[in-house]
């Protein structure tokens, strides 16, 4: 019984599944376009769908109509961007056509019209409208240039039109120039470091905001960020200056720590023989050894500072000390005695030695690994609100 009831269910489900493809449900629902795209797919895969062959006629018909008498009102009303609308219908009216001409079933079923013709020139008119509106904002007044907001306006409608019309005019030039003059151009400088001795690690960290700066040319679509080397060949005269330099670091600390002590084994252990009656004996106790477990920590840490301003006004729009630390550490033991009366990490940290620290050059580079991190965070997060 479980077996029937399962396979009348399955077939069940098959059915409806079946009737979805086949557009009937769009149908039923009035979404007779998106009944069209079921049929004709249903259709091309199966030719003698009877389903989908019954869908297909109304469901053009009826969609046909529908877009053309909205085509017809939208025309009629007088809104802006009424044209986009007119180019999704004649779009869709296409992309039926389009879908019919490929199933030679479909064919033989409905003579679907194209609308070519009308869809360019609704494109025409959609994008003609929005680049009017773009090269008034981007217009120059009294001499001077479009504001910050007006060019975002107009790079909104440059965007739009290489949405649906990229090759229209010189859309992409103007695309550009209003995301030029829609944003924020900000120099970013090296960090700073005032020792001889460390310039060397210090380019460490500047080829790590070399690396940033390349794949951050724009934190946001309207921050666009620049070394002060293409600053200066751009002749640019930045809207912000990020600055950066290490005001206090210390590297090499070092600090080591000698911890002595008696240990007795846990268990015993033989320790000799004996003899006893004329035969040898094992002799067990426990045994001691003297330690001393060595502890050395060699600290480097430092201090950058990041302060933000603007160019204009030398205004300060932040400034925070960002610290960094690293800490190098190396632990061994010694001891005299007997080995067996120390525990298992003794005998381990035994068979370490003292070693030598890293070089000054790469302690320094150490510490500034996160520093970096948290400096190029902090610049993200200050940006998300341009």
């Amino acid at each position: 019984m479980r077996t029937i009831i399962y396979a009348i269910t399955i077939s069940f489900l098959c059915f409806l599944a079946s009737c979805s493809k086949s557009g009937t449900k769009a149908l039923e629902r009035g979404k007779f376009y998106d009944a069209v795209l079921q049929s004709t797919e249903k259709l091309r895969k199966d030719s003698d769908n009877s389903k989908a062959a019954a869908v297909l006629p109304e469901a053009y018909r009826n969609a046909q109509n529908e877009f053309l008498r909205d085509i017809e009102r939208t025309r009629n009303a007088n809104q802006q961007f009424r044209w986009e609308a007119v180019l999704d219908y004649y779009s869709k009216l296409n992309n039926m056509q389009n879908a019919i001409d490929k199933c030679m079933a479909c064919r033989r079923l409905v003579n679907a019209q194209s609308y070519f013709r009308e869809e360019d020139e609704a494109r025409e008119n959609a994008a003609a409208e929005r680049y009017a509106l773009g090269n008034d904002l981007m217009r120059s007044r009294a001499g001077t240039l479009p504001n910050r907001e007006s060019a975002r306006a107009a790079y909104g409608h440059f965007e739009r039109i290489a949405s649906f019309a990229p090759n229209y005019k010189d859309v992409q030039n103007r695309l550009e120039d209003a995301l030029n003059a829609g944003s924020y151009h900000v120099v970013l400088e090296q960090p700073k470091v005032n020792s001889r001795l460390f310039q060397y690690s210090n380019e460490y960290f500047q080829g790590k905001i070399d690396e940033f700066l390349r794949t951050n040319r724009r934190m946001n679509k309207f921050v666009r960020f620049y070394s002060p080397q293409e600053a200066r060949s751009a002749k640019l005269n930045p809207d912000q200056v990020v600055r950066l330099e290490f005001i206090d670091f210390v590297v090499g600390e070092t600090n080591v720590t000698n911890d002595r002590m008696s240990v007795i084994s846990k268990d015993s252990v033989k320790t000799g023989e004996v003899v006893v009656g004329g035969k040898k004996v094992p002799v067990y106790g426990k045994v001691k050894a003297n330690i001393v477990r060595s502890h050395k920590a060699v600290r480097s840490r430092g201090i950058l500072s990041l302060e933000i301003f603007d160019y204009q006004t030398n205004r300060v729009l932040l400034r925070e000390e960002i610290p960094g630390e690293f800490v190098w550490v190396n632990d061994w033991l010694t001891y005299n005695g007997d080995e067996r009366a120390l525990s298992v990490a003794d005998k381990a940290l035994a068979q370490r030695r003292e070693e030598l620290p890293p070089s000054p050059q790469q302690l320094f580079i150490e510490f500034t690994k996160p520093i970096y991190d948290q400096v190029t965070n902090r610049i993200k997060r200050f940006y998300d609100r341009y």
